[in-house]
């Protein structure tokens, strides 16, 4: 049903490679070679394993060493997290500093955007806007949907109406009738009552309790079951869905957005629209502000804010994981 945990460069955390410049610094000037004793390659690779899994994996995950060498007087070892290729990373001989990348200075420098103190890899939007347009496509219960939503929140509190957001959806739905009606209650709250459309996300986002998050933001639920009621009636969703309509194989169609779905080849949740153009980029709040940013014709001071650098965990809950800024997706 999803798309496999794949390796995204260009969503790697900002964070990790803070961790790597600070990682290097101190084994360069404070490693004290008196306690330096080396352990082999095998029990490198099982505390390797076991750090990795313990604190970097997504629950459910698992990451395997598939191959070792030795490389710059350390251990280099090919590391499979579920992804197409294997991750590149290396240990020092005595096993205790791990380097969860090793980056090339004179390559990467050049394709770097900094936003407030921290380095992120840059996804830069070609087209440029006086006030981007930014459309971002989920399912409201896909875990890879809310993970970039958890991501993007923070970024939309930051720029505000300096950008133009709109929260569309995927033209079927894959997680049973319960998304159909969540999905158009997210398009009826951002329809008539647009200015807590964030403050419900965040509440739903945390446990997926759409009713208490109804409460707790005071959402005036006579405008909210009337625009459900219209907007069901306009787009013949319940309908479609009982006579299996325009279903996509096994799941029913929500068609709400289906005109944008086909302009821009929407495949799955989440696709992230900017000015125009779908945009890759990784799911923690700093690197969706830096590539957000970069659709400015000039940037606002607001670019420079500093956000969380941690990647959200796919689902509902908001952790953070090393290891969670992927390319998956619900299609």
């Amino acid at each position: 049903m999803y798309k496999r945990l794949t390796k995204n460069k260009q969503g790697l955390l900002a964070v990790i490679v803070i961790l790597i410049i600070v990682a290097a610094i101190l084994f360069a000037t404070l490693y004290n070679k008196k306690d330096y004793k080396e352990i082999s390659v095998t029990e490198a690779v099982t505390k390797t394993e076991s750090f990795i899994n313990n604190y970097l994996m997504p629950s459910g995950s698992t990451a395997t060493v598939t191959e070792t060498s030795e490389e710059y007087d350390l251990y280099k070892m090919k590391i499979d997290i579920g992804s197409e290729s294997p991750v590149e990373s290396y240990v020092t001989k005595d096993g205790k500093l791990f380097f969860p990348q090793a980056i090339a200075i004179d390559q990467e420098t050049s394709n770097t955007t900094v936003t407030g103190n921290s380095a992120t890899p840059a996804v830069t939007v070609s087209v440029k806007n006086d006030k981007p347009v930014v459309e971002l496509f989920v399912m409201s219960y896909c875990p890879y949907g809310t993970q970039i939503e958890k991501g993007i929140l923070p970024v939309l509190e930051t720029l505000g109406n300096k950008i133009d957001f709109t929260l569309k959806f995927v033209d079927y739905a894959m997680h049973e009738k319960k998304e159909i009606d969540e999905n158009l209650v997210q398009y009826c709250i951002q329809k008539e009552q647009p200015e807590k459309l964030n403050d419900y996300l965040t509440c739903f986002l945390d446990a997926g309790d759409s009713a208490g998050c109804l409460n707790a933001n005071v959402i005036n639920k006579n405008q909210l079951n009337n625009c459900v009621t219209a907007t069901d009636k306009e787009f013949s969703i319940t309908a479609n869905y009982n006579s299996k309509t325009g279903w996509q194989g096994s799941y029913p169609g929500f068609n709400v957005n289906k005109a944008d779905n086909d302009k821009y080849g929407v495949g799955g949740s989440p696709t992230l629209i900017i000015n125009g153009t779908e945009i890759s980029s990784g799911r923690d709040a700093v690197s969706l502000l830096a590539t957000i940013c970069s659709a400015f014709n000039n940037a606002p001071a607001e670019c420079a804010t500093q956000l969380n650098p941690q990647s959200p965990t796919p689902g509902f809950g908001f952790d953070y994981n090393a290891a969670s800024n992927s390319a998956a997706s619900c299609n």
